[in-house]
Parts: C-alpha cells; sequence; structure tokens
C-alpha cells in the first residue's frame, strides 16, 4: 500500500493513451490503424514499467533538511532555507511543495529544480508572518521525476517543525545602534550642550571656549597648571514606561498589521534602547481593565520579561479605560517617568474624554502621546476627484486626518509631547523623540 501511496501518473502518460484510444478508433475505418494503437499501448506501458523500476529501486535516494530560525519576527521578512542532496546515481527533476503554516494563508508554494547524480542545492524563500503566535511548518513534501516523466514518487522529507512569531527582534537589533553615542555622530546627531549640573559625572576634561566656567574643577587645575571642567553625562536609571492602548480602535490594520501590532514592536525597539542607555525600562497594556503591568527595572532579564509579555498580548473589542489607567499609574509609579501612550484618537469627543486625564498625568510625568495617521484616508484624499461624490468623499477623508492634527496640537498647547505618525515610520519617529528627550535632559 506504500508503494501505491507514493506513486502518481504523470501527463505525458496519459497523452500516449489518448493517442492510443484515437488511433484505436480509426481502426473502425482503417484495420491497420488497430495494430499501430496495439503497438503504442505495449510501448506506453514498457515505458511506465520501466520508469516506475527506476524511481523505486533502491538506489534513488534524496534528502532534505529545512532550516528555520529559532523565532520569526513580526512584520519582517524572515528567511527560510531547504537544503536539498540527491545521493542517487541517476539526475531527478524535482518539484519541492513546503506545507507552510496555517496562518500565511498560503496554498500554492512550489519549486522546480533538476538535480544531477549527486549534487546539492539550496533553495531559500522568505515569509512575513502578519499574527504572533506559533507557527507550524509540516513536511516537505518532493515528487521526484525521472526524464520520462511517465509517473512521480511521493516523498515525505522534512520533519513538522514549530517557530514562535516574536515582536520584531529584527527592528530591536536594527535601532540598537542609535544607542550608542559615538555612532551617533556619523548619524548626524550632535550632542547638546546642558544647562545646570542635574546630571552625572563622566569625566574630567581640559577646557575649551563656551564651557560652562561653573564645572571648573580648582583641584584639578591647581594639578595640571592648566584649566580643567567637569564633564557630565545623562542622568542613568530613569523609568521609561510604554503604555499600549489595546481597545477596539487600535485594531484597525495598515500593509497587514494592526495598529497594536506597530506599537508592540515599537515598545521593543524603546526598551532595548532604553535599556542600552541604562534607563529602566517598564510595560503597561490596557483596555477595558489593566492586563499587563511590568514595573520598570534595568535587570538583565527585563528585555526578556517584556519580549514575553508583548508575545502575549491580544486586541480587545472593548473601550479602553482612561481613568482605570491613570489611577493605576497613580499607585504603581510613584517617581518621575517617561509615559509613553500609544491610542488612536479618531474625534474630538474621544480627546474631551481623555484630556484632562493626560493632562493630570502631565503634572506628575513626562507625557508623550503617539497618533496614527490613517494613511489610507490621506492617500484617498490628495487623489484627484471624477466626480461630485469622490470630491465629498476626499474632503470628509481629509477632514478626518485635520481633526488628528488638531488634537496633536491641542495637547501640546497643554505640555503635553506628541508623535502624529505614519505606522510604518513608527518606530523611528517614536525612538528619536526619547533621544531627544535624553539629550535635552527632559528625563
Amino acid at each position: 500500500m506504500q508503494f501505491f501511496r507514493s506513486l502518481y501518473l504523470e501527463n505525458r502518460f496519459f497523452y500516449l493513451l489518448g493517442v492510443a484510444v484515437a488511433i484505436f478508433s480509426l481502426g473502425f475505418l482503417w484495420a491497420s490503424f488497430v495494430l499501430i494503437g496495439k503497438i503504442i499501448i505495449l510501448l506506453t506501458l514498457l515505458l511506465l514499467a520501466g520508469d516506475v523500476a527506476w524511481l523505486f529501486n533502491k538506489g534513488v535516494f534524496v534528502t532534505v533538511q529545512r532550516s528555520l530560525p529559532k523565532l520569526f519576527s513580526l512584520g519582517d521578512e524572515n528567511s527560510v532555507s531547504l537544503s536539498i542532496s540527491n545521493k542517487s546515481r541517476i539526475g531527478l527533476n524535482l518539484e519541492i511543495i513546503d506545507e507552510l503554516p496555517i496562518q500565511l494563508q498560503k496554498r500554492d508554494f512550489e519549486q522546480h529544480i533538476w538535480l544531477k547524480p549527486k549534487e546539492q542545492k539550496e533553495l531559500k524563500y522568505k515569509i512575513r508572518p502578519l499574527v504572533r503566535g506559533e507557527y507550524d511548518f509540516g513536511n516537505a513534501v518532493l515528487y521526484l521525476r525521472s526524464k520520462l516523466n511517465f509517473v512521480s514518487r511521493r516523498i515525505n522529507a522534512a520533519q513538522p517543525e514549530m517557530v514562535p512569531v516574536y515582536p520584531s527582534i529584527i527592528q530591536m537589533k536594527k535601532f540598537e545602534l542609535a544607542a550608542n553615542p559615538r555612532l551617533q555622530q556619523f548619524l548626524g546627531v550632535k550632542r547638546m550642550r546642558r544647562i545646570g549640573h542635574s546630571y552625572e559625572f563622566e569625566q574630567i576634561k581640559n577646557y575649551v571656549q563656551g564651557d560652562d566656567y561653573r564645572s571648573l574643577n580648582w583641584k584639578a587645575t591647581g594639578r595640571h597648571n592648566q584649566l580643567m571642567v567637569n564633564q557630565f553625562q545623562d542622568e542613568r536609571s530613569q523609568p521609561v514606561y510604554c503604555i499600549i492602548d489595546k481597545s477596539r480602535q487600535m485594531r484597525l490594520p495598515f500593509n497587514g498589521l494592526s495598529l497594536m501590532d506597530y506599537a508592540i514592536n515599537t515598545s521593543l525597539v524603546i526598551s532595548n534602547v532604553a535599556l542600552q542607555k541604562k534607563d529602566r525600562a517598564g510595560l503597561i497594556t490596557f483596555a477595558a481593565n489593566i492586563e499587563t503591568v511590568l514595573k520598570a527595572d534595568n535587570r538583565t532579564l527585563q528585555l526578556r520579561k517584556i519580549l514575553d509579555a508583548l508575545y502575549n498580548q491580544q486586541e480587545s473589542a472593548q473601550e479602553a479605560n482612561f481613568e482605570l489607567l491613570y489611577k493605576m499609574l497613580k499607585s504603581v509609579v510613584r517617581t518621575r517617568s517617561l509615559l509613553i501612550l500609544f491610542t488612536n484618537l479618531e474625534s474630538k469627543h474621544s480627546m474631551a474624554r481623555i484630556k484632562p486625564i493626560i493632562k493630570r498625568l502631565a503634572s506628575f510625568h513626562l507625557v508623550l502621546v503617539v497618533f496614527f495617521e490613517n494613511t489610507e484616508l490621506a492617500d484617498y484624499g490628495a487623489a484627484s476627484a471624477e466626480d461630485i461624490t469622490d470630491a465629498y468623499l476626499q474632503s470628509a477623508a481629509l477632514q478626518m486626518n485635520d481633526t488628528k492634527k488638531y488634537l496633536t496640537h491641542e495637547l501640546k498647547q497643554h505640555g503635553v509631547h506628541t508623535v502624529f505618525t505614519r505606522p510604518e515610520d513608527l518606530s523611528i519617529n517614536a525612538l528619536n523623540k526619547y533621544l531627544e528627550f535624553k539629550a535635552r535632559g527632559l528625563i
């Protein structure tokens, strides 16, 4: 039974049978065609038997090794490779079907290659996961064919494997360089002169024109017989909290990812850079209830805790309870901290409801509110109108987009920092804002 389950007849076999049937039909008119038809059928059966014997002998052996990373990054292109070895003495035409995870919804994946005897090739392809969770790969199925191409032999090669999809590790490593002050100089980041002395001591250096004379170190000046000044660096161990709104307004999809997924990827990037800067990173997620609270810390395992917490987040269909968030922050976050709130407000009514809460938070903490630009509305509004209906709809789309810009300006008037960004630019814009705060000494 195993033999028959792995045996598949190819189109070439049926084409020859069709030709034989057609010639037999002509035998009703000319008797000589009957003999020709018998010869063709006999030749077809002989070729079929030879092809079966060729493919199913013990010397035909093909192996496949699937190479997967330990985890996939959400929303990024992740590489998968298949190493295929033909250990047979005959050349083989291979059709490879890798059974991809069901979340990808891709059922037409197949590759065709020709392998010479004792030859090895590597196939690479990329997948872009759009949902966090466990991705189960099935078997790598091979269909072996010879040059005769009368039958194919099916082989289940690579074994099933599971890979978890975490928030974007690729983005985290990409933006990790931003935490290095030396590399920032090559990226065009200028170190700003600071006012005051609310910074940690870094080193004693020679005085240059423009240095604050109040930083003169008289003892070092006397020892070296030249002016020396104390140099300070950013204060460390400042609490940085990423607060993610998981309500239904964060479920809007852009380029395959929801707004909450964009916020999750950015929270991981900022937490990693904050830890590189020796700050303390924390995480809060909420919707109708407070769901995740990780107190700000800079210990070795803090990034792993944040990564695991972000991996398990699920979107909610309820409204966000900002009043409950305020009460929780008052009781848990007792020292002045940087609060980065990822939310999506669509109307002035929503802003009027949460504005008093954000203003009260801004009196105790440094608050950064991140708004998402609806790129589809912006692109639709910028297109040319073909009729009056299009003009009306486009003006409504532009008005909705302008409402968000108005909300950001309204918060700025009350001392609340904001970022209004396209979803795909969220990570770089939010990270630049954090680095700006550090450079200005706001935290």
